[in-house]
Order: structure tokens, then sequence, then C-alpha cells
């Protein structure tokens, strides 16, 4: 005898069911299956990469800060030296990490907003390349001249550098950074003679410029204040818009009548592209409470920079912003990328 032809209908349709069925209740085991494990892991270590030299002022916050966001998330983080090439190495290296929370970069606003514009070695779009997590600190470059050179202001150097054309020579923490534009935009302005040192971070430079091998450097102010202390250098100015609430004895550039070198400087915490949100707003919370503690403040400020942090959104809009004033710079200055 036949079958019913609506029985058979009847069993496809109940097979069918039976696979959705099974199927459906899969979903929330393969949707816990995809949700990322909570961060950061018990034990597992958060590198922070610099591209400068240990024993800077960077080197300094980001071991302070390093400490103090260890205790917050309950995991070690380390702080990893990888200097050279103005910070394109360390870059680099955090861009070809997992996007995953466990590597960031604590970079100054030269790597994002001026390395791209002046360096033909640079591959990376700070745009694309990157996550924007927080803020880290803000502070004023100095210019530091060394103690053999007889000026106590701004022109009475730009007056010896005249006298003595082409044998004065100036350190920046690496090409395409802002001590080094800096230092070209003074040149330019000024009408100086001078020689480019670069080297790969404030520490190395700090050593040449003490011994009075180069004679004159836009340094980080924590590095500028520890130098003066050793009497071997003076702080001239400051390249800010306006006095530190922190030097106010150290006029600005503008006020020594020198204009245009006056661009407000920063760090910041970034990760690598396509970071999970979560894992973001994770770090960046606890970068706030580790920046907004008293004890981190007043470290900061031993070096006149003040600590602030933002949230991603505001430090990938202060990227673009500062990105288009220093090429308004570079562009004015004429510098090729090299």
């Amino acid at each position: 005898m036949n079958a019913c032809p609506h029985s058979s209908i009847g069993r496809r349709r109940v097979a069918a069911w039976l696979v959705f069925a099974l199927g459906a209740a899969a979903l929330p085991c393969a949707a816990l299956a995809a949700e990322p494990a909570v961060f950061p892991e018990k034990g597992r270590s958060i590198r922070i990469v610099l591209g400068l030299a240990a024993g800077g002022a960077s080197d300094a916050q980001a071991r302070f800060v390093a400490n103090k966001l260890g205790e917050v998330l309950q995991t070690p983080v380390i702080v990893e030296n990888r200097p050279g090439a103005s910070f394109i190495l360390a870059t680099e290296e955090v861009i070809r990490a997992a996007p995953d929370g466990y590597t960031m970069m604590y970079a100054p606003s030269s790597v994002v907003a001026q390395n791209p514009q002046t360096l033909a070695q640079v591959r990376y779009d700070p745009f694309k390349d990157l996550t924007p997590i927080s803020l880290g600190a803000r502070g004023p470059l100095v210019l530091t001249v060394h103690a053999s050179v007889p000026a106590r202001t701004v022109q009475e150097l730009v007056a010896y550098i005249k006298a003595n054309p082409g044998k004065m020579s100036y350190a920046s923490f690496g090409t395409g950074t802002s001590s080094h534009i800096y230092g070209e935009a003074f040149a330019k302005q000024a009408g100086l003679d001078v020689v480019h040192v670069p080297y790969k971070g404030g520490a190395d430079a700090a050593k040449d410029f003490l011994a009075g091998r180069v004679q004159y450097y836009f340094d980080a102010a924590p590095n500028a204040i520890q130098n003066t202390a050793t009497g071997k250098v003076r702080m001239l100015a400051v390249a800010a818009p306006r006095r530190s609430a922190m030097l106010p004895d150290v006029p600005t550039m503008t006020e020594q009548g020198v204009s245009g070198v006056d661009m407000p400087s920063w760090l910041g915490f970034y990760g690598p592209a396509r970071m999970p949100a979560p894992v973001v707003a994770r770090l960046n919370a606890a970068l706030a409470q580790v920046l907004a503690m008293p004890a981190t403040r007043d470290f900061f400020r031993q070096g006149a920079y003040e600590a602030e942090s933002s949230s991603p959104a505001q430090l990938a809009e202060l990227t673009r912003a500062t990105y288009e004033q220093w090429g308004d710079m570079i562009r004015k200055l004429g510098l090729a990328k090299q």
C-alpha cells in the first residue's frame, strides 16, 4: 500500500523543524564561545611599548603609569623600550601586534602628527593603523643651551650663532620629531646657519648635550629641568603658546621675538587597529583612574607636565587637529620627507 503523500510531506516538515530547532539550540553555545574572554586575563602581562631609550622623561612617565595601571587592572604591566628610527620601530611593532589590548604604546604627538609627514620610511597611517585609547600628558618643550654658550636669552643665542655661522649644532630626539621641527623653525625664523644632530631619544641626546658636543636643544620639560639642575645647561624659553605654570620664570619663544615655535606638545596611548570596543573602554577607564591619582599628577608636575586623560574619541580628534597644525608648519618650512 502506497504511503499517503500528506504523511510524507508531514515527515519532511518535522525533519526540517528538528534541524532548525537543533541549530537554534546550538546558537547560545556558539555565541558564548565567540564572546571575548574577560579582559585582562589574570596574570597575563600588558606591554607598553616606548620608542625611546630607557632613562628619559617619557620612559619615567610610562613606568610610573605602568606600575599604577598594574595595580588597577591587577595584572603585570611592563614597559618595553624599542628606541630608534624616530619611534618607527616601536610603532610598527604595536601595529603588528594582536588587537587584544595586551600591547599598546605611549607616544609623543610627533609619532602620529609629524613622522608621517616628514619621514619617507614611515609606512603606517596614524588614522587607519592605530586605535586611540587615551591622552596621557601635556607639557612644553624647552629651549636649553649649554653653559659654554654665553647666552641667557633667545636673542643673545641668535646673536652668538650668527657670529659663529656653521659652527653651532642642535640636538633632537629624532629626525622628524617636534624637537627637530622646532629647531628648523627657529633656524628659519632667525636666519641661522646651524647643524642638526638627531639622536635615538632624550637620554642619548642628553649625554652629548651635557658634554657640550651639541650647543642647544629643544628638550622635553622634565629632561630640561633635570639637566639644568646639573649646572651644565640653562633654560632660555618654553616652546608653547604661554608660560608653563611649573616654569613661570621661563618666557616663551614668542615673548623673546621668535614666533611660530609655540605648538603644544602631548603624549597619548594607542593600540593596534581593530581593538574591541569593550577592551578599549576598559583600558581607557583604568588609565583615567591612574592619571587622576594625586601621586601621578605630582610625579608628572615635577617635570612640568600635566597628567591628563581623555576619551578615545577626544584623542582621535586631537590627533587629527595636531596632524593638520604640524602639516601647516612643515609645509611653510619647506621640509621634504627624509
